[in-house]
């Protein structure tokens, strides 16, 4: 899968994301709204990741759906 089916999908994926990425809030997934960068952005604030750790993980989860 690619960011772009992840992103036309958003609404059906949010669940998968909250699946990997608990800390995260419904709030944090609506500001998000498919948009891979602020996604990022909240991984690495509620996990305190580095950019290139929140992008590694994002790579990796996407490979893993």
């Amino acid at each position: 899968m690619n960011w772009d089916q992840v992103q036309g999908n958003w609404k059906q994926m949010t669940g998968k994301v909250k699946q990997q990425w608990g800390d995260l809030t419904d709030d944090d997934l609506a500001q998000a709204n498919g948009d891979r960068e602020v996604l990022e952005g909240k991984i690495q604030e509620r996990y305190g990741d580095s950019k290139e750790e929140a992008k590694r993980k994002v790579d990796s989860w996407i490979d893993s759906i």
